[in-house]
């Protein structure tokens, strides 16, 4: 055999059995590349499923959202409404109280005048009574008088007669 048989031979047999080791454990890569792809794609369904799971629960909440946002702005709508009819009525209670306090002013006013002028009235007949009614003062030394004067007289008569 010649030389290059036998370096042809011995490489042949290295090589050989190199690519058999080699095959096997291309052969275990592509089986593990294969569960890890597999594995890869359950991950992926999960995920879509997860994702899918995410977008019907994000719609729910939007859903619920906009059905609480009606109420609140039905609520806030009502309590604008209220405040609005309680506002109409306090002022009209309000300008009823402002009324009745001019009436009762007026009425007041024209009360008092009248009183004023009834005392103004009383205090004239008052004055008018002191005016011409005798003190009672006067009034003794108005009765002394009188009482010697009818003596003097009942004197005068007497010596008149005589």
């Amino acid at each position: 055999m010649d030389i290059s048989e036998t370096v042809q031979k011995v490489l042949q047999e290295v090589v050989v059995t190199d690519l058999g080791k080699i095959n096997d454990e291309n052969s275990k890569i592509l089986a593990i590349l294969d569960l890890t792809n597999k594995r890869l794609d359950d991950v992926n369904t999960h995920l879509v499923d997860q994702s899918r799971r995410i977008d019907e629960v994000n719609k729910r909440i939007d859903e619920v959202r906009a059905e609480f946002t009606k109420r609140f702005n039905d609520t806030d709508k009502r309590i604008d409404d209220i405040r609005a009819e309680f506002t109409k009525r306090f002022d009209e209670t309000n300008k009823r109280n402002d009324d009745i306090r001019a009436e009762l002013t007026l009425r007041f006013d024209e009360i008092h005048s009248d009183l004023i002028n009834r005392l103004d009235a009383n205090n004239a007949r008052i004055d008018r009574f002191f005016e011409t009614a005798v003190t009672k003062y006067e009034h003794g030394k108005m009765e002394e008088r009188v009482t010697r004067l009818e003596r003097d007289i009942d004197v005068l008569r007497r010596q008149l007669a005589a």
